[in-house]
């Protein structure tokens, strides 16, 4: 059993540690400390609103008296390096006989010192941005799954498509339908056991390992793939693209976060909703015509009486069912869902 230690240390908020806020939110049983400095003695749920009862901890050696046996990187990081004073957390959680979960772009057991402390220690750094062992270019075999995929989208990165893929699996698994989730974020396949970070895989061969990812999947009346980046922004543009040309969606959901201005690592504004759409309608046009079926939004930092605004907005700009994911759930999607299936 995973007994998780999250390293959020000086970087313990909702976007920038969302690898340990989605790992709270969805594997809260397995995780037993996160190690911040900053916030020690407070409730993690104050500061992200989960993970109550979790205690904040500023040392390895805390950890180890909840009896830890991971530590897992929990933020993510643009350039993914590592932080300097951040090695030591990672020498002495070794040390102290944990394995470490690492997903950052920088790969730990490429470092020497780290690796040769891991095998001192007899202990395991899972790397876990590794592309596949074997890599083929895509094909569009995707369109040939007998269950309908689905991939969230987003006007931004980091802003709730991997949430919005769980729930939909969630809420269609309490109601019987069989769905599964491909994850294709360090969160997501830490969080699932499975799936690929494509934003570690060669650009050639993204669309290629996301359709042999949904093809392992194919006989779930629903495939759930979880989205990343956005087509406009200018970081992350090239994993989305791939992502849509390997899953070939049936339909999509558009994640936003209505409050946000200026996308997420960058200068340029985020685009609406509505041009969004049918952006990414027009993308797949040529090779599988998809449509956004409805849209999930991120309100944090928001009052209730402001989200429930922005979603009778939403609504009435695009005519579509729109959900809060985490406030409201998405059975409204899931409804969706099944009717144009049907």
């Amino acid at each position: 059993l995973r007994r998780m230690c999250l390293l959020t240390d000086g970087r313990f908020d909702v976007f920038t540690a969302k690898t340990a806020v989605g790992l709270l939110r969805y594997c809260r049983d397995e995780v037993v400390a996160i190690l911040d400095r900053t916030h020690a003695g407070l409730g993690p749920e104050t500061i992200v609103g989960v993970g109550r009862g979790v205690p904040i901890v500023d040392t390895i050696e805390a950890a180890t008296v909840r009896r830890a046996n991971q530590l897992v990187i929990g933020v993510a990081l643009p350039g993914g390096q590592l932080p300097p004073d951040w090695r030591v957390f990672v020498k002495e959680a070794l040390a102290a006989g944990m394995d470490v979960v690492n997903g950052l772009h920088t790969r730990l057991m490429d470092d020497r010192e780290l690796a040769n402390c891991a095998a001192a220690a007899g202990r395991t750094i899972w790397d876990v941005r590794k592309p596949p062992q074997v890599l083929t270019v895509g094909t569009g075999k995707a369109r040939e799954t007998r269950g309908k995929r689905i991939l969230t989208i987003g006007t931004d990165c980091n802003l709730g498509k991997r949430v919005a893929a769980l729930e939909l699996v969630a809420e269609m698994k309490r109601r019987g339908i069989r769905a599964e989730y491909v994850a294709t974020g360090q969160t997501g396949v830490m969080t699932a056991g499975s799936g690929v970070v494509v934003d570690a895989v060669v650009s050639d061969f993204v669309s290629g390992a996301i359709e042999q990812a949904i093809l392992d999947k194919a006989d779930a009346d629903f495939i759930i793939v979880e989205g990343q980046g956005a087509l406009t922004h200018p970081g992350y543009s090239a994993v989305t693209l791939g992502l849509m040309h390997g899953a070939l969606p049936d339909w999509m959901i558009l994640c936003h976060a209505p409050a946000r201005a200026i996308m997420r690592s960058s200068s340029f504004p985020v685009v609406p909703p509505q041009e969004m759409i049918a952006l990414s309608e027009a993308v797949l046009q040529p090779l599988h015509p998809s449509r956004v079926v409805g849209m999930a939004l991120n309100c944090y930092g928001m009052s209730d009486d402001a989200a429930a605004e922005a979603r009778e907005k939403a609504r009435s700009d695009i005519g579509l069912p729109v959900v809060d994911a985490l406030r409201t759930g998405v059975g409204e999607l899931v409804d969706t869902l099944l009717q144009l299936k049907s």
